[in-house]
């Protein structure tokens, strides 16, 4: 298996050479690291939030490297971007040699074979053998705004069911069925109209104990199905419900398998169309190829991308040929869409998951992971401070307790201790100790992404490095 990530200290110190080459190349023209992070301070649009100062310069396996010197391990892979590490051998020459064919072959002219193959090679891993129909676009938000297209096409119905805490993108349509956190439609009012949400079942938007089964959360969330149907938009007018099987901005909660057939069964009742997100849960991050698998539920309408291709923008929005034949010619596409060089870099990227036994690997190391986080949880010094472990496959969370004067008066969960920011202060402080992490939601909670081939001493590491953040911070 390909671990460039785990390197000897003759290879370290090599590799903190060139970065220092590096530094030293941009100081000789009068561009320090320095003056490169004021210029980008400067210049770069603010909108854009970063969690560390510097320049990265390069990236390997299971780590990325910065113009100052740092060897940084990365539990954020680009945000499940690049599940096979950084700079993947067979990836980076899959698109190398494709640079050398044809960089833009447009897909409103003709096909081109990067395309098809990689067709070729999902075909057999799709989590259902209708989903027969492909388009391949760039970002995840482009594949949603692809998908609520199609659903309103097929269904001659306007409106779109979303999930509470699900995050879809950042462009309009996306923005409008996300409801993980205001900030991404704050001030720029009206969104797209018709779309409506129902609670996700999490114990926190119910106001419940992390205690309660996923039974009731799942029969309390269908209930909400039940009603806004009856009350804010009518089977007849509603095309499709979208929902990602493990919410991601959200705070990386599984749905319930019972949760997901259920839904299901609501579609298939009324003729809505059922849309999977599968943006950053799908291509072996959970464990399985895709995370809706486990259920045994029909996708209508199924959208994967970040790892796809690993690191190379392209997404991808898969249905079956009967709901694509109502779509005329023309009515999709884009300039980029379906690039080569990124269709060439995705075809090698599901030859390596294959060849290199990463579904394995993703179990192991997902033993692991909770194996570590499970034994920090029960220690009796951080036990008051971590409320929930949780996740699937290499995708997983912790969640900090919130004090009591800054969660909200109705969290049944809230702490009595005065610790607050736990999640942000504990991140940061992992970065002071060499390694980048994520976290998310509207909540308390941290999350793991790292490479899916990412070895066991490297896995290791990043437990040992998470673990001291966490005594430390709780200790100050």
């Amino acid at each position: 298996m390909y671990r460039l990530g785990s390197l000897s200290r003759r290879s370290t110190r090599a590799i903190a050479a060139n970065v220092a080459a590096a530094a030293t190349r941009y100081n000789a023209r009068g561009l320090s690291t320095e003056s490169l992070q004021a210029f980008g301070e400067k210049h770069v649009t603010r909108g854009l939030g970063r969690i560390t100062e510097g320049i990265v310069a390069q990236g390997r396996g299971s780590y990325v490297d910065f113009q100052d010197g740092r060897h940084m391990l990365d539990f954020t892979t680009g945000i499940g971007v690049t599940n096979l590490g950084h700079c993947h051998p067979k990836v980076s020459k899959a698109a190398a040699d494709q640079c050398m064919n044809i960089v833009h072959a447009q897909c409103g002219i003709a096909f081109h074979e990067p395309y098809l193959q990689l067709i070729e090679r999902l075909l057999p891993l799709m989590p259902h053998p209708s989903l027969d129909s492909f388009f391949f676009w760039n970002s995840g938000s482009e594949a949603i705004e692809c998908a609520i297209k199609m659903a309103r096409i097929a269904t001659g119905r306007p409106n779109i069911i979303s999930m509470q805490g699900g995050y879809h993108g950042r462009t309009f349509g996306a923005m409008a069925v996300t409801r993980s956190k205001t900030i991404y439609s704050e001030g720029v009012a009206p969104l797209m109209p018709g779309t409506f949400s129902i609670p996700f079942p999490f114990w926190h938007q119910f106001g419940a104990s992390p205690t309660i089964s996923e039974s009731e959360l799942t029969a309390n969330s269908l209930y909400q199905l039940e009603i806004l149907l009856a009350q804010q938009t009518a089977p007849r007018d509603t095309a499709a419900l979208i929902i990602e099987p493990v919410l991601g901005e959200g705070g990386y909660v599984p749905a319930p398998n019972e949760f997901l057939q259920g839904l299901r069964e609501i579609c298939d009742k009324h003729g809505i169309l059922l849309i999977i997100d599968e943006v950053q849960s799908g291509f072996c991050r959970t464990g399985s190829w895709f995370a809706i698998e486990p259920s045994g539920v029909r996708p209508d309408i199924l959208i994967s991308a970040k790892g796809l291709a690993n690191g190379f923008p392209l997404s991808a929005i898969i249905s079956r040929k009967e709901i694509t034949d109502l779509l005329k010619p023309g009515s999709m596409g884009g300039t980029y869409a379906g690039n080569p060089v990124s269709c060439a870099a995705a075809v090698a990227v599901a030859d390596a998951m294959k060849e290199e036994k990463i579904l394995d690997n993703v179990k192991e190391r997902s033993k692991q992971l909770f194996t570590e986080l499970n034994a920090l949880k029960a220690d009796p010094e951080v036990a008051p401070y971590i409320l929930d472990v949780r996740g699937r496959g290499l995708m997983v969370a912790v969640e900090f307790t919130s004090s009591a004067s800054a969660g909200s008066k109705y969290d049944v969960v809230t702490s009595e201790t005065e610790q607050v920011g736990l999640a942000g202060r504990v991140a940061k402080k992992c970065i002071e100790k060499g390694m980048l992490i994520l976290t998310t939601s509207m909540y308390e909670v941290v999350r793991f992404i790292p490479p899916l081939n990412i070895s066991e001493e490297e896995m290791a590491k990043g437990c040992k490095i998470f673990a001291e953040a966490v005594r430390e911070v709780i200790k100050t």
